[in-house]
């Protein structure tokens, strides 16, 4: 038997209906992807550190975490981060090195096609 994982967090559940309702009417299919992986169980969430942003992302490119943003390792290049979260340390990291931090539903605002934005988990 499968369970369907229900969301009790009132913004999540809004921010995965807003990705769903985006991909829908700019037909870019990277809102859908993200809505889906914010709908695993917590467990299954990704956590990314800084160190991973590093090693498979180059400069000014935008890069999206389908969960939080950890303060683990060193970023040597600017890169705009869009997540649901950043610990301090993290968001500290991203902007000492020239780059910027995002919230997903800016970015639907910012970027509504989706282009040229890379996701890592």
């Amino acid at each position: 038997m499968v369970r369907k994982v229900t969301k009790t967090n009132p913004n999540t559940f809004e921010l995965i209906r807003n990705l769903k309702k985006k991909s829908n009417e700019e037909e870019a299919a990277i809102w859908k992807d993200v809505a889906r992986r914010l709908e695993r169980s917590s467990r299954r969430k990704a956590q990314v550190n800084i160190s991973q942003i590093n090693r498979h992302s180059s400069d000014d490119e935008t890069v999206l975490i389908p969960g939080k943003v950890l303060g683990s390792g060193s970023l040597d290049h600017k890169v705009q981060v869009v997540a649901i979260g950043f610990s301090k340390m993290a968001q500290e990291k991203i902007e000492k090195a020239g780059g910027e931090c995002l919230e997903i539903s800016a970015m639907l605002d910012i970027n509504p096609k989706g282009s040229n934005i890379r996701i890592i988990e």
